[in-house]
């Protein structure tokens, strides 16, 4: 039998949002104070919140180290500010870097701090109020208002936890490379070609895609929109549905600019136990992994695979004793449909699998507040785990670019053996293609995107080229709409040209 005393559970979860359309509404801290408050409540368990070891928070997205504006780092101390507020009192305060793997990373690193006897209660959470932001701060004068309640630099700076590394090399910051929503759309044309699709199938295909994840957020009422889009609003072009990089119009981008939070309690079987919480509300983390692809999606393998998951997902199951088919449940990072086609290939299940692959909604329609989204798929496998007691689910989160990855594996069962520590964290290091900055010559298209315009008109282009003898190289076209528009008409991928330098840039010629 496992030992009660070094057997992590998660015992409650909480979840707010905020949907008031004014600058009034409120701050990041406020919510995340508001997401534990949720948690105390569904657990009524005074006497655990006057005990806590730790207080961890997910890292505001207006905090990152590539992120410099006026507001960011305007609480010195997140999870202190968020704990206070809701009335807590922790031994260590924990923040996060940035990355969407960020929650899930952060129950399997306490996970093992609570098998290993470091701490016995932790409380996560985090948040976003990125929708009253944008109000609030939304010209540069405002910047100089008085901050209020908006700023708060009490107490020293909590610890950091996780992976610091930039996202994009310089290299690929020069040609564009360095946003989500201009790097997601390169793996989901690399997936139409291995896939052997028209771009008009594809489309169709990725819109079909995510209108199951949709119709996931339509029946939640946590969900950042109460109407979410079917999948002809997916298809359809238009102002509310513009091209944002080619081929992802707007509906199919992660929705950044929400104010949710959640939070999650966790601590030992010993403890629960002894304050009597009832064993229906517990629930088992049976596997777990973290891990990395190739760091720089320039060096990658390809831009359709992901080595790094397939890896981590057959460990996870492994640790819990499980085969894919064992799974009743997915929560699969949606925050654009190629991580979603990626991870299932990963995992060997087809993309229209039978069993659910959204617990909330997905990113652009349940809504992606920065790096914690996958809080809210945590809470809501709680929920799902307590409804199916005799079920097993699994979520993954991903960090940057399909880059950083971690893993969960959920159920009601109890384990049959005690919790693995496991302090294993993988990198993909298989060969990938040699990079030259400075390549000319033929090359072919190994991947592309278009990038548009606010008025929804394609202003440039991002290309992986291949040179003949099999080096990659980034490159971007002239800027003329017939160039483009040819980019997005016809199959581009393997279309042969010349890499020629102009200045400091390398141009891809037809």
């Amino acid at each position: 039998m496992p030992n009660d005393a070094t057997t992590p559970i998660l015992i409650s979860a909480g979840q707010f949002i905020d949907r008031s359309n004014s600058e009034d509404g409120h701050t990041p801290v406020q919510m995340i104070a508001q997401a534990i408050e949720e948690a105390k409540k569904s657990l009524s368990c005074t006497q655990l919140f006057n005990n806590i070891d730790v207080v961890a928070c997910s890292g505001l997205t207006v905090d990152a180290k590539q992120v410099k504006t006026p507001v960011s780092r305007m609480v010195k101390n997140v999870p202190l500010a968020a704990a206070t507020a809701a009335g807590l009192k922790a031994k260590r305060y924990v923040y996060a870097e940035t990355g969407g793997n960020t929650p899930q990373m952060m129950v399997n690193h306490f996970a093992k701090s609570i098998a290993k006897g470091e701490c016995e209660t932790v409380v996560l959470a985090g948040g976003e109020a990125l929708h009253t932001m944008n109000l609030r701060f939304n010209h540069w004068s405002k910047f100089l208002r008085p901050k209020r309640h908006w700023k708060d630099q009490i107490g020293p700076a909590p610890e950091m936890i996780g992976e610091a590394r930039d996202g994009s090399s310089d290299y690929e910051n020069a040609y564009a490379m360095n946003l989500p929503a201009n790097v997601y759309p390169m793996f989901e044309n690399a997936l139409r070609a291995q896939a052997g699709r028209s771009i008009e199938d594809h489309q169709t295909y990725i819109c079909e895609l995510f209108a199951r994840i949709s119709n996931v957020a339509s029946s939640n009422p946590l969900a950042w929109f109460e109407n979410p889009p079917q999948q002809t609003d997916l298809l359809e072009q238009g102002q509310h549905n513009r091209m944002v990089a080619f081929p992802y119009r707007k509906r199919l981008n992660s929705m950044i600019l929400v104010n949710q939070s959640a939070a999650l309690v966790m601590t030992t079987v010993a403890r629960a136990k002894a304050l009597a919480i009832p064993s229906e509300k517990w629930v088992y983390l049976h596997g777990y992994a973290d891990g990395y692809d190739i760091w720089n999606v320039s060096q990658r393998i390809n831009y359709h695979s992901s080595p790094a998951m397939s890896e981590l997902f057959a460990r996870a199951l492994s640790m819990a004793n499980r085969s894919i088919d064992d799974i009743a449940t997915f929560d699969i990072y949606s925050c654009f449909p190629s991580a979603v086609q990626i991870a299932c290939d990963a995992m060997g299940i087809s993309h229209n699998d039978s069993r659910s692959i959204s617990l909330t909604g997905g990113l652009p329609y349940f809504g992606g507040p920065g790096n914690n989204y996958s809080m809210h798929a945590i809470a809501e496998m709680l929920s799902w785990a307590r409804k199916n007691p005799t079920e097993i689910g699994m979520l993954n989160a991903n960090g940057w670019y399909l880059t950083k990855h971690s893993i969960g594996v959920y159920s009601q069962l109890p384990p049959e053996r005690d919790f693995r520590v496991d302090e294993q964290l993988n990198q993909a290091v298989e060969h990938a293609p040699q990079l030259n900055q400075d390549a000319q010559g033929d090359a072919s298209i190994e991947t592309y995107t278009v990038l548009h315009n606010r008025q929804d008109k394609p202003n440039k282009s991002i290309i992986i080229a291949r040179t003949t003898d099999g080096q990659r190289c980034l490159a971007t076209t002239d800027n003329q709409l017939d160039t483009l528009t040819r980019l997005m008409k016809e199959e581009a991928i393997g279309l042969k040209g010349q890499l020629v330098r102009r200045g400091n840039k390398t141009l891809f010629e037809f």
